[in-house]
């Protein structure tokens, strides 16, 4: 373990779990060098069902932008086009989806680098969690070292032999570039609904393009007042939806965060306590209790028939259960968890309660606080989440000057929080 040096600190990744020089280097210079397939769960095939399930490869797509213009296209509701999960823009991208049209319409969508193949009717669509995990093949390219082959195998092997790592949140549920995913959650989760909304519209970052950091200034010297607000580059489509409300809304900071897809309306106070967990998880780590094994106190999470840890089955360890709790965890079938802290969250047990507490006791926070009536979608019971990511089939090959690195993970694990074992870099080169 080292100490993380870098900007990800800043959202909670603390440390690295392998004390090994990283190569540098930068990932997704184009997206075929991020390749993701997702290992599917979806629903069963059934004749005359109501929903065409189809497999879905995409390149260089933002899954929200990807539903927008499809919804459109089909001319159907973004409502009804479902999906597992969210995937990397910068990415070749492969994941099943479902539509609520006909096969015959689907079939005749047309756009550039999506492609749609082995189609099926189902009679339930595609949900947020109906996946097992995805395999990636990542290369990375321009490695600060000379020789990187034997920086690779180095912690290659060290993570190979640990079977996993620290299943912190990944950069990109902050944001990578513009880390403010999670700043906006806790407004929000504080009532700062104004705040919220201008940290969406007007933050600047150094990695946006030209256009896009001038319109931001230009909302920014606007003060709140967006009647005569310009119109904005096409790629701020979810910041124009926001000012658009504002203009017929003056002051309706709730309804303007309401106007978002809702399921980016999650991700701001999800981001929040991602933020959180991270923090929990760095201290976990600083004070040299087990990941992959519990202690008195920890809360265990069971998995389910696929293998896929189940979050509303919690146990605590406790001097009883332990024998019982350790055979699962030699048979596989549990895991060590943390809290995604919420209105109905609890707190662990012994040590490990004692650092949740710290963590959001330094945050200053309340379970009440995640209780949000203005913006019910924002508003979070709480949930678990696993504290360390097994990897399967980790394997690495060295070419000249890039490598690429080839795994399986489980869903809602960041390949990013494998890679940076390797590289360890600066955020944004993630």
């Amino acid at each position: 373990m080292r100490p993380c040096r870098t900007a990800e600190a800043d959202v909670g990744l603390r440390y690295f779990f392998t004390d090994a020089d990283g190569t540098g280097g930068r990932l997704k210079l184009t997206p075929d060098d991020f390749v993701v397939d997702e290992i599917q769960d979806g629903p069963p095939e059934v004749p005359g069902g109501k929903y065409v399930v189809a497999t879905v490869t995409v390149r260089n797509w933002e899954t929200n932008r990807l539903i927008r213009v499809m919804s459109r296209v089909l001319g159907i509701s973004r409502d009804v086009i479902g999906f597992a999960g969210t995937k990397d823009k910068r990415a070749v991208t492969s994941q099943l989806m479902s539509f609520r049209t006909s096969r015959e319409r689907l079939a005749k969508l047309d756009l550039n680098d999506v492609a749609l193949s082995d189609a099926y009717v189902a009679n339930r669509p595609i949900t947020i969690g109906d996946l097992v995990g995805n395999s990636f093949k990542i290369t990375v390219r321009e490695p600060d070292v000379p020789d990187v082959a034997p920086a690779v195998d180095e912690i290659g092997c060290m993570l190979r032999e640990a079977g996993g790592f620290p299943n912190y949140f990944g950069v990109q549920r902050f944001g990578s570039a513009r880390p403010i995913t999670h700043r906006i959650g806790e407004a929000i989760v504080r009532g700062d609904f104004e705040g919220a909304v201008n940290l969406y519209l007007t933050d600047p970052s150094e990695f946006e393009a030209d256009e896009v950091s001038e319109a931001r200034e230009a909302l920014s010297a606007m003060g709140g007042d967006f009647s005569d607000a310009p119109e904005m580059p096409k790629t701020m489509g979810f910041e124009s939806a926001m000012v658009n409300h504002l203009r017929a809304n003056p002051g309706d900071w709730a309804g303007a965060i309401g106007s978002l897809p809702n399921n980016l309306q999650m991700m701001f106070v999800h981001a929040y306590q991602s933020k959180i967990f991270n923090e929990i998880l760095s201290k976990r780590m600083e004070l040299g209790l087990p990941l992959k094994t519990p202690v008195e106190g920890d809360t265990v999470i069971p998995s389910d028939a696929r293998g896929v840890p189940s979050h509303v089955e919690p146990v605590t360890v406790t001097k009883r259960n332990r024998d019982l709790v350790m055979r699962q965890f030699r048979l596989g079938r549990a895991h060590v968890a943390a809290p995604l802290f919420g209105s109905e969250s609890e707190f662990s047990g012994g040590e490990m309660g004692e650092i949740e507490r710290s963590v959001i006791g330094a945050e200053g926070l309340e379970r009440r606080d995640f209780l949000v009536p203005a913006l019910p979608r924002c508003s979070s019971r709480g949930s678990f989440r696993e504290i360390f990511s097994p990897v399967k089939g980790l394997s690495w090959e060295s070419r000249g000057d890039s490598y690429v690195v080839s795994f399986s993970l489980p869903k809602g694990n960041y390949a990013t929080c494998l890679m940076r074992e390797f590289m360890k870099s600066d955020m944004h080169l993630y």
